[in-house]
């Protein structure tokens, strides 16, 4: 099937960041379907998301280059139209990374033109806005897991820590893990407001992030049999020198920093290995066996708990929320 503009409407809702000199604005406005950059599969956007680089991105912190911009780097939808076999009409999809609401228009809109590699049909197990309560943060989190059980981290091993465990990201590994036999430790900065939340996820215990963060020497006490860490910075320093002999960490976020300051020991004289878990371009074929995993594992509480509900137009502030870190589990962005 090829792309026929002749049966999209002539204008779609979205919201469209542009920038004069300095200052990025972000507004809800109709767009006309014209504009839409090229692609090989046109989708009706039925939900999104929000992640901590979406609010960087709606509040111009992100280096995007190119205005306008539809933020949004998650969508979940239906194919109106496309020119790859891969593809028809009424086909569900869902969409994460890929540059997309960075380099390419993203899913904070009605409407969606996007490469045909960079979807995968979404399992029937989630309906769109269930998948985007999976979403980026789901699948990393799950990337996480399988980097672990690769390296063969079993239950048998000890405790596994997950920082930021009130976020997106961390609160489904928390809950994947749980629910596959391990003891989780949650290390969250809001253990006082989250604590009955991430019990109910299946963590066995919490500890204050600041914890992570205050330990300096280059080897602590071994603690961790492995860990998944989204904050970076002095946090993963941390975990790093807490991590048991043989340990494995698996590094997917920034939330603290993007830098690391440590040393060798821990991967000298303990022999912990340091993963480095990205979903943006991960490959099709890892892709494919997080998302399957996902729709067999990720248990059904974590679809209902923790997921607020917004629309477009709350997405200014909600960003300004989760650049704070307060917003706890997932926002999904309703369009349908």
């Amino acid at each position: 099937m090829t792309q026929n503009s002749n049966t999209l409407p002539a204008t779609f809702r979205a919201l469209l960041l542009t920038k004069d000199g300095d200052a990025v604005s972000a507004n809800v406005t109709d767009v006309s379907s014209q504009d839409l950059p090229a692609g090989e599969v046109t989708v009706k956007v039925d939900a999104s998301d929000l992640n901590y680089k979406d609010g960087l991105a709606i509040l111009g912190k992100l280096g995007i280059r190119t205005y306008p911009m539809v933020p949004g780097i998650d969508l979940a939808g239906t194919v109106l139209d496309s020119s790859d076999s891969r593809y028809q009409a009424g086909d569900a999809v869902t969409l994460t990374g890929w540059g997309v609401g960075e380099r390419h228009w993203g899913g904070y809109a009605e409407l969606a033109r996007v490469k045909a590699d960079w979807l995968v049909k979404t399992p029937k197990r989630f309906s769109a806005a269930e998948a985007m309560a999976v979403g980026t943060a789901g699948l990393t989190a799950m990337l996480c897991v399988i980097a672990l059980e690769d390296a063969g981290v079993t239950p048998e091993d000890g405790e596994v820590l997950v920082t930021g465990a009130a976020g997106g990201v961390g609160s489904v590994a928390v809950s994947l893990l749980a629910a596959r036999g391990y003891r989780v430790t949650a290390a969250t900065g809001r253990a006082e407001t989250e604590g009955e939340y991430l019990r109910g996820l299946g963590a066995a215990e919490l500890l204050d992030r600041a914890e992570l963060s205050a330990l300096k020497k280059p080897l602590e006490k071994e603690r961790w049999a492995a860990a998944v860490d989204v904050a970076g910075g002095a946090t993963l320093a941390g975990v790093l020198a807490s991590t048991k002999y043989g340990g494995h960490v698996a590094a997917c976020g920034l939330a603290d920093s993007a830098s690391l300051t440590t040393s060798v020991l821990p991967f000298i004289l303990r022999n912990v290995t340091l993963h480095g878990v990205d979903s943006v371009q991960c490959p099709a074929p890892q892709r494919q066996r997080a998302w399957n995993r996902l729709a067999a594992e990720l248990p059904e509480k974590l679809l209902k708990d923790g997921v607020q509900m917004a629309k477009l137009e709350d997405l200014t502030r909600l960003a300004a929320e989760i650049l704070a870190g307060r917003v706890r589990g997932r926002t999904v962005i309703e369009l349908g």
